[in-house]
């Protein structure tokens, strides 16, 4: 998530505005592509390479053909530990364990079908689109956890089939937690992976190990934050610790009056860099800073985009996949991916991957093919992460391509195919939209208190430099976005900061 870009000499302005500014600047400056394969400085050269070589004398990774993890993984590790081998060994180390203790891949490969939608309610879900740079774009709606969904929840975990034994007591991973860690398996497996092959990207050659999220907070209340609390710390606390870095910017929408409260207990949980990534928008900011962010026709309807999309739907895919994928069975005539898990692996030498929906229906484990797109740049590095951000590189020799899948697909049709997206550097921007995006009617927008580290849009503006912004008048660019190297620039919007 990168802030917003501030021009000319810094501004002396001791305030929580001015944190938060040299905050965001300090996330541009090492944000998305900085830090990723393909944009790595000689330093971090040298620390992967000294990170593949202490894991291996750890016995924690092999060079292969192919390596046992690949690039982009290891990647995320170091950024997460600021590039220092010894703690991201730590890091890595204990995620290892922790996956082998809950045996999450043969989770993966086993959960029941239905008990993986019913965990999908509960976390943030693809909407089948991604952001102008190419990452997949989430959406997550709150108010749908109330008391009665986590309860559902809780009571169906024990029931839950899969060939996964229970956790060792020593992890300390409670039950309704390891299941909904199979989303984010689906995320490093599924999601990423498939917008690493689509190059209608700024940086095609750069590996998508990121997520980008809509978090729409309206319609709760302060009961229902407070009933959520424990699960959703716990929740946080575990995917930061064993998914680093697979969160980039996080759109936080619908704030009530009372959210600066809620923040407090929120930001808690999250380290400095992951809140300088979170924005809090009111309702005449979303639409505005979405789009510079996010083509409208990928923005849902309710926040004044063209996306028919509301949370619980399937995916309504990128139009771009549906034209790029060669689908079979089912999936042919109707381009979708079926409901559950599913992951992409390396077919026909490394030259293509294939869609492999798993998971377990009626205790009857499936591997069906869905389709299977053509390797965006083979051999080489990029061969390396064909599989995104897996933890698991697969091995491509090992591999056998799986049966078609004969069942019907159970996801909504895919969107027609009608145009590409638009490049990751255009950035059209619309100001028109739902008069308040993300808010019940009659309910009260979160007003940044007096003393709160928040920074509201007009504060955010104010720390630029009047040339630059008086340029950017004269050259026309109503958007409030700019390019700054080859990283794009938050317009409007608040960059958080811990207090």
């Amino acid at each position: 998530m990168s802030p917003s870009a501030t021009t000319g000499p810094a501004t002396k302005v001791k305030s929580n505005a001015s944190r938060a500014s040299h905050a965001s600047k300090a996330a541009l400056e090492n944000g998305y592509p900085h830090g990723h394969l393909g944009h790595l400085t000689p330093d971090e050269e040298a620390a992967l390479k000294g990170f593949k070589a202490y894991l291996e004398e750890k016995k924690l990774y092999q060079h292969g053909p192919p390596p046992s993890h690949d690039d982009p993984t290891l990647l995320r590790f170091l950024r997460a530990r600021k590039w220092s081998v010894p703690d991201a060994y730590g890091q890595f180390k204990d995620t290892e364990e922790w996956r082998k203790a809950i045996q999450l891949d043969v989770l993966y490969d086993t959960i029941d079908v239905e008990a993986y939608e019913q965990s999908r309610k509960l976390y943030p879900q693809w909407t089948g689109r991604r952001d102008r740079r190419g990452i997949p774009l989430y959406l997550f709606e709150i108010r749908h956890l109330d008391s009665k969904t986590i309860s559902a929840y809780e009571k169906s975990v024990d029931k839950t089939y899969s060939k996964a034994a229970a956790p060792p007591a020593s992890m300390h991973t409670p039950p309704k937690l390891i299941r909904l860690f199979a989303l984010y398996e689906n995320l490093t497996r599924f999601a990423q992976p498939l917008c690493t092959q689509l190059t209608d990207r700024e940086h095609p050659r750069t590996p998508i190990t990121l997520s980008t999220n809509i978090v729409d907070v309206g319609g709760v209340s302060l009961k229902q934050f407070w009933n959520l609390k424990g699960h959703m710390q716990a929740a946080s606390q575990l995917a930061t610790a064993h998914y680093p870095e697979t969160l980039d910017r996080i759109f936080i929408i619908g704030a009530p009056a009372f959210f600066s409260t809620v923040w407090a207990w929120v930001k808690r949980w999250f380290d400095p860099v992951t809140v300088s990534k979170i924005f809090i928008l009111s309702h005449s900011e979303v639409l505005p800073v979405l789009s510079s962010f996010i083509d409208p026709a990928n923005i849902p309807r309710k926040y004044g985009g063209t996306l028919d999309f509301a949370w619980g739907d399937a995916p309504n895919l990128d139009p771009v996949i549906v034209k790029a994928a060669e689908w079979e069975g089912p999936a042919k005539d109707n381009p979708a991916f079926p409901k559950g898990p599913a992951y992409w692996r390396p077919i026909d030498g490394g030259k293509r991957v294939e869609c492999v929906a798993v998971g377990s229906v009626d205790k009857v484990e499936r591997c069906v093919r869905v389709c299977t797109l053509p390797v965006a740049f083979p051999g080489g590095e990029e061969e390396s992460a064909a599989n995104g951000a897996a933890v698991h590189a697969v091995v491509a020799s090992e591999s056998k391509e799986a049966p078609v899948a004969a069942e019907p697909t159970a996801a909504e049709p895919a969107a027609p195919v009608t145009s590409a997206l638009s490049p990751a550097a255009a950035a059209t921007t619309t100001t028109t939209g739902p008069a308040s995006p993300g808010l019940e009617e009659g309910e009260d927008e979160f007003k940044t208190p007096l003393g709160s580290p928040l920074v509201s849009a007009t504060q955010e503006l104010s720390l630029q430099d009047p040339g630059a912004i008086e340029e950017k008048k004269l050259n026309g660019d109503a958007a409030v976005s700019e390019k700054v190297g080859e990283t794009e620039a938050v317009p409007n919007g608040k960059p958080v900061v811990a207090a």
